[in-house]
């Protein structure tokens, strides 16, 4: 069973050696890039002791020798050292933000072609919300991580590094004393790191129950709207907003806490060398300017010290965002295309057979949902599948369309087991219509063609075999007018006629039409039904039906019960046999005449 999706959020151990080994990988395209980055951090380092050693050299030699060139020739120097630090910062943070970028785009790349070869089963099992957060939330984790911590954390380090040799070089004994508030400013950061990424864990919780909220109430806001659950649905979103804004106020106090700490000792350490440094100026054993330069390494050395700790909680934020993203990309593809696939003779006939098929949804867990289903549909003929809901009529279709594999058995197209087919192959070969009807935001015409190649005659041709283009011609732009997002501008059954002009524009070998006339009015059913007549001739199909007045002239009515073929025939040699097919008609018939009524 799936984690729900604020459990999920959870963050993980602060650093994995292994992850991080895969994450930088996806570095290597970019590794010069990369180089050059890190080639600029050293010389950004290099560059913060150029303004210290100057004062130094201004101070203990040029002002006291009233050097006015040497003074003038040291702060030009001054001026251009910061002016080349500057540029190069600026060069560095473009550069590595155009790296992270350009590794976002490869991750998402990834993860979108990897969610579109998972199975459908993947689906059934993880809502799309949490999806939605892997593309988005967690990749731009792992930007920040590729922008500001995996190479600024390098330069931080040598940056500190570079000032520390430089005030041991220099003066040992001033380097203790400004070392000696390291010990403190450990401590703060540990507990730092610590309250913050409690913090960041709870925020990260919120947002996604926040998420979890929106995506649910969003979906169903015309269940919300019907049955006047505005005001409860407001107050139960304010509280799940109230408890992110409390997670937020309690990660600004931790910040608050923590910045003002550092400056606190930073201060102290200033104070420690001015008391210190001072006493040795007035022993001269040591001079201005060396207690000048100290005093501006020790602003520098302290800034890297708060980055350190702020890069902490990037680096495990990361780690939490790449595990479940490098989860997805692990997930195993359930439904593959074979090593060796294999190709159907020429011309395609379209016979379709099932052969003792057995198949449940999950393996451990449910019952058969199919049991022994064995049945053959041959080019030409119609055969419908009937039976009460959750009987396993859509389920054939799925097992057809290679959505799932069957557990027992086996599914041939001409002859051939369609495991062994690429599914690609397999999938070109079926027309199907759903009652569920999904439409792309985009224009009539693209939505009739899809990825098909097909010339503007041929779409407007299958429209026109359906009887869409009667509304279509009504739109102002006709087959160029837009729809909006799943074609929420046109009624359901103008969207039903497109999925028939869509299924039918690529001239299918096998049609497939599963509940295709449900949404659809009288009028408009009885032009569809003309022109699916024509369209079937000399094709393989199969017609799942509720409503059993839409498959009386099927070649063939199989009647699934509990997953079983409980009967098979004609609507008449059904009808005389008086069994379940009988009941079910009756039934209706009694329904449809107490409607009339």
């Amino acid at each position: 069973m799936s984690a729900p999706i604020h459990e999920e959020e959870a963050l993980g151990k602060p650093y994995d050696a292994a992850l991080m080994r895969r994450l930088l990988r996806y570095l290597r395209p970019y590794r010069l890039h990369v180089a050059l980055a890190v080639l600029m951090l050293l010389a950004v380092a290099a560059l913060q002791l150029a303004s210290p050693y100057l004062t130094k050299v201004a101070i203990d030699r040029a002002i006291p020798a009233r050097d006015v060139g040497l003074v003038r020739l040291l702060a030009l120097a001054f001026l251009l050292a910061n002016v080349a630090e500057f540029g190069l910062e600026y060069a560095q943070t473009v550069l590595t933000a155009s790296i992270g970028q350009r590794v976002m785009v490869d991750l998402r790349l990834g993860i979108f072609g990897k969610l579109q070869r998972l199975g459908v089963a993947f689906y059934d099992r993880n809502p799309v919300g949490r999806l939605m957060t892997r593309v988005t939330s967690d990749v731009e984790t792992l930007n920040e991580l590729f922008t500001s911590g995996v190479v600024a954390l390098f330069g931080d380090v040598f940056t500190l590094a570079v000032i520390m040799v430089w005030m041991l070089v220099v003066d040992w004994r001033l380097a203790l004393v400004s070392f000696a508030v390291i010990p403190f400013i450990y401590v703060a950061a540990t507990v730092f790191r610590v309250r913050v990424r409690a913090a960041y864990r709870d925020i990260r919780v919120r947002i996604a129950r926040i998420n979890a909220f929106l995506q649910e109430h969003l979906s169903g806001m015309r269940v919300v709207q019907l049955f006047g659950r505005e005001e409860r649905a407001a107050a139960r979103f304010d509280a799940v907003n109230r408890e992110h804004l409390d997670a937020h106020l309690a990660s600004i106090t931790v910040y608050a806490v923590f910045f003002p700490v550092i400056e606190l000792l930073t201060s102290i350490a200033i104070a420690s060398l001015l008391v210190y440094g001072g006493g040795r100026v007035f022993g001269h054993t040591l001079t201005v300017g060396v207690l000048a330069a100290f005093l501006q390494l020790l602003r520098r050395f302290f800034r890297p010290l708060q980055d350190l700790s702020e890069k902490f909680n990037i680096l495990q934020s990361a780690m939490a965002s790449s595990e479940r993203v490098f989860a997805l990309l692990d997930e195993p593809e359930t439904v593959r295309d074979p090593v060796a696939p294999r190709r159907l003779a020429l011309p395609v006939r379209g016979e379709v057979a099932f052969e003792d098929v057995w198949f449940r949804y999950r393996p451990a867990e449910d019952g058969w949902v199919l049991k022994g289903v064995t049945f053959a549909a041959r080019p030409g003929r119609t055969v419908a599948i009937v039976g009460h809901t959750g009987a396993g009529k859509t389920t054939i279709i799925n097992l057809l369309l290679r959505f799932y594999d069957v557990e027992r058995g086996r599914i041939t197209v001409d002859g051939v087991d369609i495991r062994e087919l690429e599914q690609a192959e397999l999938r070109a070969l079926v027309g199907l219509v759903q009652q569920d009807i999904f439409l792309f935001t985009g224009d009539i015409r693209a939505n009739i063609r899809l990825d098909a190649p097909l010339p503007d005659p041929a779409v407007e041709a299958a429209a026109r075999r359906v009887g869409a283009t009667g509304f279509i011609e009504r739109l102002p732009a006709r087959f160029d007018h837009r729809l909006d997002e799943r074609g929420q501008n046109l009624s359901v059954g103008e969207r039903q006629l497109l999925s028939f002009a869509r299924a039918l524009a690529v001239d299918p070998a096998i049609l497939v039409l599963d509940e295709a006339t449900s949404s659809v009015d009288a009028q408009a059913e009885e032009r569809i039904q003309a022109a699916i007549a024509e369209l079937m001739r000399g094709r393989t199909s199969l017609v799942v039906a509720h409503r059993l007045s839409t498959v009386q002239h099927a070649d063939e009515i199989l009647v699934l019960h509990h997953g079983r073929i409980l009967e098979r025939g004609t609507h008449r040699e059904l009808l005389a046999r008086d069994g379940l097919y009988g009941r079910l008609h009756q039934l209706q018939l009694g329904t449809d005449l107490a409607g009339v009524r």
